[in-house]
């Protein structure tokens, strides 16, 4: 884990004690996993480079796994991998933590959740997928719960 950005303080080993757990939780076997904490300068430059979209956003998940089809069985038969990069945030973390009426810290969490969850597949383009993802997205956060209050 990397923390590049200055705005708020962070633990980082709780942050890779939550990614062990989510891991974990999963199933997942095999994992080569990067997660890089940001501003949102960083994260606009990342998002516009390698996405053209413009500005800043919560988390950017890279999928390092070349053959993403055989990743998917194998992740369905609960002997998965992942092999990936996600840039996290931390600014927006804070704006969504005051929307959301929580703290900054599970905002991370849900994001590392959910760029996992785009590792091994989903995907939230479409309304169905989204909520089915979202769905996925909130009972990992709840059992993760216990982790992230030690």
């Amino acid at each position: 884990m990397l923390n590049r950005q200055r705005t708020q303080k962070l633990d980082t080993r709780r942050l890779r004690k939550i990614a062990l757990a989510l891991l974990g939780e999963l199933q997942i076997s095999k994992a080569e996993l990067g997660v890089t904490f940001v501003a949102d300068k960083e994260m606009t430059l990342v998002n516009e480079t390698f996405l053209q979209h413009e500005g800043s956003t919560d988390v950017i998940t890279f999928d390092h796994t070349l053959e993403q089809d055989s990743r998917r069985k194998a992740t369905e038969s609960n002997n998965g991998s992942v092999h990936g990069e996600l840039f996290i945030c931390v600014d927006e973390a804070i704006r969504q933590a005051k929307r959301f009426r929580t703290t900054w810290q599970s905002e991370l969490t849900r994001y590392i959740v959910h760029g996992v969850l785009h590792l091994l597949g989903h995907d939230d383009h479409r309304a169905a997928d989204r909520l089915k993802m979202k769905l996925e997205e909130n009972r990992l956060v709840r059992k993760l719960a216990s982790v992230i209050k030690k």
